[in-house]
């Protein structure tokens, strides 16, 4: 089982950027395919990028072009830069990790970030 959180959250000016990070422990996280969503208010968590455990990624439409996922394994962490943010976008963000193949998938507690001048 491994354990996520998330950190990097904050006020961002719109049009601004941002990085989040999420730390795991409890299992290497190069075992598992991993991810970024977001709690669109009154809707489900929409995803915004995965990245497998061979390194290729994926991003929702609302994400291409202004999103990298990345993963660090050596230090067992995944980083989500994402650029030109407006304020509908300001949100709780989530990392995620599961193993494909498996019900094994884990979330991590969130990291609210508010977009606003």
């Amino acid at each position: 089982q491994v354990q996520l959180v998330e950190s990097g959250g904050g006020l961002v000016q719109p049009g601004g950027s941002l990085k989040l990070s999420c730390a795991a422990s409890g299992d290497s996280l190069d075992r598992y395919e991993v991810g970024w969503s977001r709690r669109i208010p009154g809707k489900e968590r929409e995803l915004i990028a995965t990245l497998t455990t061979f390194h290729f990624e994926h991003y929702a439409q609302v994400a291409k072009g202004r999103a990298t996922i990345s993963r660090d394994n050596a230090k067992n962490m995944v980083f989500l830069q994402m650029n030109n943010l407006g304020p509908e976008e300001s949100d709780i963000y989530y990392c995620h990790a599961s193993i494909v193949g498996t019900t094994e998938c884990y979330w991590g507690q969130g990291t609210q970030v508010t977009v606003s001048s």
